[in-house]
């Protein structure tokens, strides 16, 4: 049996991606920059077109996403009025909806949000409610933007095998 470098940087970059968009969700992998690696492994490949220009403007594109990721929770959390508690509440929210069941995915980090609130300050809970929905929203737009751009990833390997 041969070993074909060029074929395992095809399948490397692929399952790169695929993790990658997993990590869209899960806030313990960072999904922009693996499934930029994937770019780039698909780069040494054969099989594959990924020039370099678009490997620096990818680049660029997942370290931008990945440091908006990571303000917009913040951001919208304080422009709703609320405190640092409810950012890692709705994180932690996100991390416990994967032990209780998909549908759990939006549900959770607005109840973690807005239970971290009410620890932070319990004495108000019409500002709690509008702080979670603040980091909420701040999630959604986070995990919507690294969606979109690890999509397009995927769409520009694709491209570059099948249509290039």
């Amino acid at each position: 049996m041969h070993f074909d470098p060029t074929l395992f940087f095809a399948i490397l970059a692929g399952i790169l991606l695929l993790v990658g968009l997993v990590g869209t969700v899960l806030p313990v992998l960072p999904g922009p920059p693996i499934a930029w690696a994937g770019l780039l492994a698909a780069h040494f490949s054969t099989y594959s077109k990924i020039e370099i220009w678009i490997l620096i403007a990818t680049g660029i594109a997942a370290a931008l996403i990945t440091v908006i990721d990571n303000i917009f929770p913040s951001l919208m959390t304080k422009k709703a009025g609320g405190s640092k508690a409810a950012t890692w509440g709705c994180t932690i929210g996100l991390l416990a909806s994967f032990f209780l069941g998909p549908i759990f995915i939006l549900i959770a980090p607005f109840i973690g949000a807005f239970i971290g609130e009410m620890i932070h300050d319990s004495s108000d809970s019409k500002r709690a409610l509008k702080a979670a929905f603040g980091a909420f929203k701040g999630f959604l737009l986070g995990t919507g933007l690294k969606m979109i751009t690890v999509i397009c990833f995927i769409w520009l390997f694709l491209w570059s095998i099948f249509w290039r």
